[in-house]
């Protein structure tokens, strides 16, 4: 069997056990030594491919489709700095728990080392944060070796999946010639396997459950205290909402919802729901007031600084956090018990095996009060010029039924945050919450877009600006995207910190201003360009965007002092009549 023949097979068993495994979309990006991955993928019948030119882009492109689809997606490169590219999104995969399978081509071992072009060192070149990481052997075609690469890519997909996803990486030396030979006979297939349909190592993986004494111990630990706080953190789990809704509604406790927990949209029960919580929680007296028996965090920590405090300021309050797997994201260092289980499964369980009891409603409706003195202050008022917050309650009135919201780090995250109310509609709602970067959010929008649904990306000018390539696929496949974009001209979050009051060096270091006219950036990739000046336009260009097939982007100017002015003035109004009713 010659090099061809044998590199062709070796490749091809690979890649067909990566989609008996489940795969389903690879993101390639151009490239020599890659070139028997690139095809192979391409003459795959059941793996969609998407070309993305620029590796960082493509890895981002990649991340938006894993948070969008829940599932693992495959990324292509060659060899050198292409692989290094990858690195910001292989860290937000691997804090934000999202599946990726990264697959770097390389040079052969004897080229290594000795002054090769794009030969760099690959072998563990992401340090820690893949899950897992595998050298591939050179390529043979002996029925144990094309065993070794099917078995190495049933395992992949396993890995990127199993526990808390995350990206893993394998490393592929190939020696020339490169191009493989797709005329062969039965390349797909596995020798002495004619009808393998499904993976070589086919696994069953279930879910963590706790046992029914431990259950009942976390009730009776529980039962002890009244004034309990469930705070509900980034997460995706599409059943969660109702799951811990049903409970909170069996125990009497205020349910505060950070955006990204999918528990502020959806047809589930929101009484309880505490949405406004980060603008009340930044006073220090109101905290003191809302001193909790316990808490209970599902999920990632809460976007809201604010609610930092509160925990901070209550280190001797008993804390549980809930992990599906394992984990040990708690940043405050208070005194904290992990409970690692199924969060639907354990509230489920937790509300079952709840005896009824008395309430404290007074704990409940002082929550309640203060969520609904909030929401009125956040919601009222129009201005002549649109700030920030009514961009996101603007969007938030039209944004279209079972759609996806990806936001944006830095004021987009938070501006969703403190004015994103509960909503009876099905809205997914997504962010690169893992590392916090600003990098690849227009990559990450077009991927979530990718899977088909209608998404809504909500950015800033810096954001926008740090990706403006990405715009690259919408215009490449046409995909259906509304970027909502924010422009303060320059990093509008640090007019909030203490930087601010250095008058000599922040508009160079911190606000930096970019001055660009985004219009003509828009329009080179294809897409529609509108601006809005007040909330009303802003409705109406979001509507039109809607029905408009592509690329449309809507561009909000706003000033930074403004806006700085008009949040405090909304969390002034709200303390002071809190605090009045309080006397």
């Amino acid at each position: 069997m010659n090099h061809t023949e044998t590199l062709t097979r070796y490749t091809a068993n690979f890649v067909d056990e990566l989609a008996k495994s489940g795969l389903i979309d690879v993101v390639i990006s151009p490239g020599s030594r890659s070139t028997p991955l690139a095809l192979t993928f391409t003459e795959h019948p059941s793996i969609k491919q998407w070309v993305i030119i620029d590796e960082r882009s493509a890895a981002f492109f990649a991340l938006g489709i894993a948070k969008q689809t829940n599932r693992p997606v495959a990324l292509v490169c060659t060899s050198g700095t292409a692989a290094a590219n990858y690195f910001p999104a292989i860290v937000e995969a691997h804090y934000s728990r999202v599946p990726l399978l990264v697959l770097t081509a390389d040079r052969p071992h004897e080229l290594r080392d000795v002054g090769a072009p794009q030969a760099i060192e690959q072998v563990r070149l992401y340090g820690n944060y893949p899950k897992w990481f595998h050298e591939m052997a050179l390529p043979e075609a002996s029925t144990e070796m094309l065993s070794y690469a099917r078995n190495k890519a049933a395992r992949a997909v396993y890995m990127a999946q199993e526990g808390n996803p995350g990206p893993i990486h394998m490393n592929f030396p190939f020696r020339e010639p490169l191009n493989p030979d797709f005329s062969l006979d039965n390349i797909w297939t596995f020798p002495g396997a004619a009808q393998h349909t499904q993976s070589v190592n086919p696994v069953y993986d279930g879910k963590k459950r706790l046992a029914e004494p431990e259950i009942q111990h976390l009730v009776e630990k529980l039962g002890n205290g009244q004034r309990g706080v469930i705070v509900c953190g980034p997460q995706t789990d599409p059943d969660f909402a109702d799951a811990i809704t049903t409970l909170a509604n069996k125990w009497g406790l205020p349910v505060l919802a950070d955006p990204l927990s999918q528990v502020r949209t959806g047809s589930h029960h929101k009484d309880q729901v505490i949405e406004a919580y980060d603008a009340f929680l930044r006073n220090e007296e109101i905290r003191k007031q809302l001193k909790p028996d316990y808490i209970i965090r599902f999920g990632a920590m809460p976007v809201s600084k604010a609610y930092l405090f509160y925990v901070k300021e209550h280190s001797d309050t008993r804390q549980y956090i809930v992990e599906n797997y394992t984990g040990y994201r708690e940043p405050t260092g208070n005194v904290t018990e992990f409970i690692f289980a199924d969060p639907v499964m354990l509230s489920e369980d937790l509300t079952a095996a709840s005896p009824d009891k008395d309430v404290d409603t007074n704990w409940l409706e002082m929550w309640k009060e203060m969520n609904r003195i909030s929401k009125k202050h956040l919601l009222s008022g129009t201005e002549a010029a649109i700030t920030e917050g009514e961009v996101v309650r603007g969007l938030a009135e039209v944004i279209p039924e079972e759609s996806i919201l990806y936001v944006g780090n830095s004021m987009s995250v938070r501006d969703v945050d403190t004015f994103l109310m509960t909503t009876p509609k099905h809205i997914s709602i997504l962010a690169n919450r893992g590392a916090n970067g600003i990098d690849g959010m227009v990559s990450s929008g077009l991927g979530a877009a990718a899977a088909g649904k209608c998404v809504t990306l909500l950015l800033g000018d810096l954001s926008f600006f740090h990706d403006m390539n990405g715009l690259m696929a919408a215009k490449h496949y046409n995909l259906n995207i509304t970027i909502l974009l924010v422009n303060n001209n320059g990093g509008g979050i640090f007019s909030f910190l203490p930087q601010s009051n250095d008058k000599k060096h922040f508009e160079a270091l911190f606000g930096t201003p970019v001055d660009i006219d985004f219009e003509k950036a828009i329009t080179m990739y294809g897409g529609e360009y509108a601006q809005a000046r007040t909330e009303g336009q802003l409705k109406e260009l979001l509507y039109t965007s809607y029905q408009h097939e592509g690329l449309s982007v809507i561009e909000v100017k706003t000033e930074r002092t403004e806006n700085v002015e008009w949040h405090r003035a909304k969390w002034q109004a709200i303390e002071k009549e809190i605090l009045q009713d309080r006397d």
